[in-house]
């Protein structure tokens, strides 16, 4: 079995969704789920469900009792028990069976969270078919969602410091003769595995010679052993036991780091003083953004995407820290922070990730690593 929310905390995220649905005169929502990677959280926040293969969702009407809908084929993939919706239906298309069970009950305005990524497309194409108005609903939901109660913050704690051990399992082996960048992610694999993460883990690695990361996110190589000016920068994704993603990066090098590295690190240590500042509560996502990214900005460089968004069982939510999310950050909202910082020319490239929980004065950095370049000899 997952681990599961209390009754009460289960209540608090129903009560909340709800006041969203009514506010945008939704008579029901669907909330989709996919085996795809960070893409199965609306389903288990929802219903506790856990996603092995293919995808599933949950009907939730504005009032009365929810209803996980399934796909025929998945009937015997994972544990249908897991979980607390317990009206359980198997079709064999399910946006058919959706849209029939939904205008059987007189719904007419129906939002989706997931239309434009995560819906299967035969679902879709059923639902459109029938007389009911579907919308998106992403936004809505990811800000139903987006202020963690204590329960969730206490989960959010528990996969930081999973997240933390695996680092500090790469950093334990960095050293080694003739180590891959695949042995350096296998042991923080490992580590991941036995906290109870399961398939919850997205890994890549930002990588290159001479003391320099190209900007491209790569998986780990497995043949050719580490050469001492290689730079490492080992993006680790991961949900713990309940669920909760939190993403962390630290660079690791044993060489000499190159000019443009070192340019990439100043404008680093200068954003990584304003970040706890910038994430107060009150102040908007895209002041938070301008606030964060001016240090690269200023030194000509560029930004691979946005500088940060919240993050929960979804691993990537709304708000997005950037240009022209109006969205005001409230406290115990929890955000991932990470500017993907490139050279000018494009050749080089920064990238340090931590996860943050907004308060009124400061934001709070939930990891206790420092933020610096880690050469293979230090320990927790």
């Amino acid at each position: 079995m997952g681990r599961q929310p209390s009754d009460g905390e289960v209540a608090r995220r129903y009560r909340n969704v709800r006041a969203a649905m009514g506010e945008a005169g939704l008579d029901a929502l669907i909330v989709c789920g996919s085996e795809y990677t960070g893409f199965g959280g609306g389903v288990r926040y929802m219903s506790g469900f856990r996603i092995v293969h293919r995808y599933a969702y949950v009907l939730v009407p504005l009032e009365g009792d929810p209803v996980a809908v399934f796909p025929s084929e998945a009937r015997f993939v994972g544990d249908h028990g897991d979980g607390f919706v317990h009206d359980q239906v198997f079709a064999d298309c399910p946006g058919e069976w959706m849209a029939k069970h939904l205008s059987d009950a007189a719904a007419r305005r129906v939002g989706v969270y997931g239309l434009d990524f995560i819906m299967c497309v035969r679902d879709y194409r059923a639902l459109q078919a029938s007389t009911l108005e579907i919308v998106g609903f992403d936004d809505e939901f990811d800000l139903a969602r987006a202020v963690r109660s204590q329960e969730e913050l206490a989960m959010v704690r528990e996969t930081m410091a999973i997240n933390e051990s695996g680092f500090w399992a790469v950093q334990s082996v960095f050293d080694r003769p003739g180590v891959t960048q695949a042995d350096l992610m296998a042991e923080a694999e490992a580590a991941f595995m036995r906290a109870g993460c399961g398939r919850q883990t997205m890994d890549m690695v930002l990588w290159g010679h001479h003391g320099s990361a190209t900007p491209e996110f790569r998986i780990p190589e497995h043949e050719t052993p580490l050469s001492t000016d290689d730079l490492l920068l080992y993006s680790l994704e991961v949900a713990g036991p309940s669920g909760y993603w939190v993403e962390f990066t630290r660079p690791l090098s044993k060489g000499v780091l190159s000019q443009e590295t070192n340019l990439l690190l100043e404008a680093y240590a200068e954003y990584c003083e304003k970040v706890p500042k910038a994430l107060r509560a009150g102040a908007s996502a895209h002041d938070a953004h301008q606030i964060c990214s001016e240090p690269f900005r200023r030194r000509g460089l560029q930004l691979g995407h946005v500088t940060g968004h919240s993050i929960g069982m979804t691993m990537i939510e709304h708000p997005r820290i950037g240009d022209g999310v109006e969205v005001e950050l409230l406290e115990d909202m929890v955000i991932s922070m990470h500017p993907h910082a490139i050279s000018a020319d494009g050749t080089a490239c920064m990238y340090m990730q931590d996860t943050w929980r907004i308060a009124q004065g400061e934001a709070e950095l939930l990891s206790l690593v420092a933020m610096k370049v880690f050469d293979g000899t230090e320990r927790p």
